[in-house]
């Protein structure tokens, strides 16, 4: 057997499309366009990287794109005056706070002074508390978990009664994507450092998510013959043969997981791009909200 690759960059591409169309729809009916702030705090590369990827994508679409660039001795007070004036400025719909912020910030405040009609990034406490709950929906989904929904959507492997085990079980990517497999009546198991068995448990799934941050650490015999592989990790490992001296891998083991998995997202080119296109899709949804109030005013 040999996985079918789920490529992210065609099924992000087609969303951006879409969303482009909602921009150009929005601007005919005489309503603003759509504004993403970008908060940037210090000067990590790979922050920076993600940041100017994001403007760039929002900008091909039509989406306003503004930048706070803050040094990354700038205080908690500052940080949270600046979010504070993006929530009250009409012309932003969404607001991105890059993580990780530098260490002596405090980053959980920082994100709860988002607005939660603006929190596109869907990190808000109140968000994440609607999805935990039964019934319940969030204003926004956080967008990585989200993309992986849709990279499994397009499977069309049943969410319902699957085995979906999740590796990994942060507040970004793994307990928000258990969350959302739950709510599609999957049978969730969560693995994480303390588990036992993992290659064992791993192998019960039909759905197997990675977000682990540990470089091929799903390795071929982990994997049920025939199950979705959703890869997670972006890893940075050595590679002389390459310019920059290395490459970057997921945390499943690609050249294995394909000869065993039925569906396999490659890492770069699988998750990444569904998680700026989410972004995006939330930062539109945000903008319509804002005018169907104004409209209600």
């Amino acid at each position: 057997m040999t996985a079918q690759i789920i490529d992210g960059n065609a099924i992000a591409e087609q969303i951006r499309l879409k969303i482009a169309t909602q921009v150009e729809d929005m601007l005919k009916a005489r309503l603003p366009r759509p504004g993403l702030a970008a908060v940037l705090v210090g000067e990590r590369k790979d922050s920076q990287s993600y940041v100017s990827m994001k403007r760039k994508r929002a900008g091909e679409i039509g989406i306003e794109s503004f930048g706070y660039n803050l040094p990354a001795t700038s205080t908690q007070a500052e940080v949270e005056g600046l979010v504070k004036e993006l929530n009250a400025d009409p012309k932003v719909n969404g607001i991105l706070v890059q993580l990780p912020l530098p260490d002596h910030l405090d980053s959980e405040r920082v994100l709860n002074q988002v607005s939660i009609e603006k929190d596109v990034d869907g990190f808000h406490p109140l968000n994440i508390g609607r999805l935990a709950q039964k019934g319940r929906e969030p204003r926004f989904v956080p967008c990585t978990p989200d993309g992986v929904m849709v990279l499994i959507e397009q499977t069309g492997v049943p969410f319902k009664g699957a085995n979906a085990v999740v590796l990994g079980r942060s507040n970004i990517v793994g307990m928000p994507a258990a969350l959302l497999l739950l709510k599609r009546d999957a049978t969730i198991t969560i693995c994480h450092s303390r588990s036992k068995d993992l290659p064992g448990i791993c192998r019960q799934a039909d759905i197997l998510v990675a977000a682990v941050g540990r470089a091929e650490m799903v390795r071929g015999d982990w994997i049920k013959p025939g199950a979705v592989v959703i890869d997670v990790g972006t890893n940075a490992i050595d590679d002389p043969t390459s310019k920059r001296g290395y490459k970057w891998v997921g945390d499943v083991c690609f050249e294995e997981a394909r000869q065993v998995a039925g569906w396999l997202t490659p890492v770069p080119g699988g998750v990444g791009p569904m998680t700026i296109a989410m972004l995006l899709r939330n930062t539109v949804r945000s903008a319509s909200y804002a005018a169907e109030k104004l409209q209600k005013a």
